[in-house]
């Protein structure tokens, strides 16, 4: 493969970046600007095509688990760490916005925010958004963790982390790895108890969102709170 200094200029993925912005560049020239360069003769692009071959797209490589990432070819430890602060700083940029303005303002962002968070784990986990009292986002708070299709919950803990955020209100959050967000017998019941627990401590829950593979669903817009 040719040095990449060799390439016609507009065929560079840094410089196309710098001339067209990065809106002209492919996924692969996306990855290969991150990653800088290659490692043991392999370039950063070769690299990028490898990894877009192998996992299929880049939402499943930056949520791909380091093993998973390491078993390719020109992936080391930099790369995995390069790819993992992408996904955290997606996750603070989505996080900030919800504590700046009202949560139920930007709906799409809340969404947005539990997606990236949530939805590519596979355990179930279990957690809540603390809010003040003008609805702006004190923290997420993932409280609990389980197994495929489960997780323990206990309320007083939950109302623990309450009383410690000093939240008004919460929104009570968990992820389904089967990637069908449809509310079971189980988290109904789970939600008017814990409903019910944050009451005696005057803090409303607002909502129950279930995250699924590309969807939520909201309980409180089903009636079901």
């Amino acid at each position: 493969m040719l040095d990449i200094r060799s390439w016609p200029l507009m065929e560079r993925p840094r410089e196309k970046l710098f001339i067209k912005g990065a809106s002209s560049l492919s996924d692969a020239e996306i990855l290969a600007v991150l990653f800088g360069s290659g490692i043991g003769g392999q370039g950063a692009l070769c690299i990028a095509h490898e990894l877009l071959e192998q996992l299929g797209s880049l939402r499943s490589i930056v949520h791909a688990s380091k093993t998973e990432l390491c078993n390719i070819k020109g992936v080391g430890e930099m790369k995995v760490a390069q790819l993992t602060a992408v996904k955290e700083i997606s996750r603070r940029v989505l996080e900030s916005t919800l504590q700046e303005r009202p949560v139920f303002n930007q709906v799409s962002d809340v969404e947005d925010f539990l997606l990236t968070t949530l939805r590519h784990e596979q355990k179930e986990h279990f957690g809540i958004l603390c809010l003040n009292s003008q609805h702006h986002l004190i923290a997420f708070r993932n409280l609990f963790s389980g197994t495929l299709n489960a997780a323990a919950v206990y309320p007083r803990e939950i109302v623990r982390q309450v009383i410690e955020d000093n939240a008004a209100a919460v929104i009570l959050v968990h992820n389904h790895p089967s990637g069908v967000p449809d509310p079971s017998d189980a988290d109904i019941r789970l939600t008017r108890d814990v409903k019910h627990a944050l009451n005696l401590i005057d803090v409303n829950v607002l909502d129950h969102f279930i995250v699924g593979d590309a969807t939520i669903c909201s309980l409180a817009q089903k009636g079901l709170m």
